[in-house]
């Protein structure tokens, strides 16, 4: 089995999106957490004790989480709902439906511990739906940050708008993907990190470091060139970059920490066949399968979602092209 040494210098997505939110709190009053029984896995102890009066605690019922959150939101507060992603996303499906989405109140909804990070946990504790049930109903934006930079940028971003979001943060600590110059961050916009013309590789979240890493073994093992993208926000998609990628290499590999019905690579591949774009194209992420047990590691690497794994379906699939 493939082994993947995490980077300890670096720091997990919830940390940064907890420290940013920290920063904006210190300057806006009216930024209000509403939780449910998360403030330690969402990192919010420290929040909690700065601003104990922009925080709600609501124990596990999350529901009333996202109930509440859209009250204090139509009352002009400023409110971020946090939530295991896999409870948020089924248990409180309907409130989201109705009481954000479709009543447009501007509630910035954060699933943490999104993905198979919950790990041996099981399947009742994975989110491999979120990107599906959310890309059906209207007015949200989903954004997925792939590292500290992306997720401080989303963060602000996302602050700053009156309209609702969902964002997606894992466990891990993650690497820059720019270790030098950061590429711009603009929530609807794709981010390219890696430039190549043989295969695009389209990913988000915690998999598009992986996915660096199998472009970079790509190039030194086998000469194929492959553009990597953070492609962070599913809804609104890129479609514009999606159709450069698509005229400009001879392949397109997508990869997610979901299920591969109803998210990114779906929603890739859906715009590429309606619009005509005929090229090889593949699908990486958790199969329609009852998912394996083990720690978030094992699981991805059991589906090939690693660097190994990456590189040879992209390899496997231009050699098909």
């Amino acid at each position: 089995m493939e082994v993947i040494v995490e980077n300890t210098v670096n720091r997990a997505n919830q940390d940064v999106f907890s420290e940013t939110l920290q920063a904006l709190a210190a300057t806006d009053r009216n930024i209000v957490v509403v939780t449910s029984d998360s403030r330690g896995s969402g990192k919010l102890v420290p929040f909690g004790k700065k601003y104990p009066a922009q925080i709600v605690e609501v124990g596990i019922a999350e529901q009333n989480l996202v109930g509440m959150a859209a009250g204090l939101a139509s009352a002009g507060k400023k409110v971020f709902a946090v939530s295991p992603a896999c409870f948020l996303t089924a248990r409180a499906l309907e409130q989201i439906k109705n009481d954000v989405a479709y009543s447009n109140n501007p509630v910035k909804l954060i699933g943490i511990s999104a993905g198979v990070s919950y790990g041996a946990l099981g399947s009742t504790h994975h989110s491999l739906h979120d990107f599906a049930v959310l890309r059906a109903i209207n007015n949200i934006t989903i954004v997925v940050p792939a590292d500290n930079y992306e997720t401080e940028q989303a963060v602000q971003q996302v602050a700053a708008s009156d309209a609702p979001y969902y964002l997606r943060f894992g466990k891990k600590p993650m690497p820059l993907l720019d270790e030098t110059e950061q590429t711009p961050f603009e929530i609807g916009k794709g981010r390219v990190v890696r430039q190549g013309s043989d295969v695009a590789i389209i990913a988000n979240g915690e998999t598009v470091y992986p996915a660096l890493q199998a472009a970079r073994k790509l190039s030194a093992e086998h000469g194929i060139e492959a553009t990597v993208v953070s492609m962070h926000t599913i809804k609104p998609l890129d479609e514009a970059l999606l159709a450069e990628l698509a005229a400009s290499c001879n392949a397109i590999l997508t990869v997610e920490e979901h299920s591969v019905n109803g998210g990114l690579g779906e929603a890739c591949a859906s715009w590429l066949l309606k619009n005509r774009f005929a090229k090889p194209f593949d699908i990486l992420g958790i199969p329609d399968e009852y998912t394996v047990t083990g720690s978030q590691v094992e699981i991805l690497n059991h589906y090939g979602i690693s660097e190994n794994g990456i590189a040879g379906r992209a390899k496997a699939l231009i050699e098909s092209a």
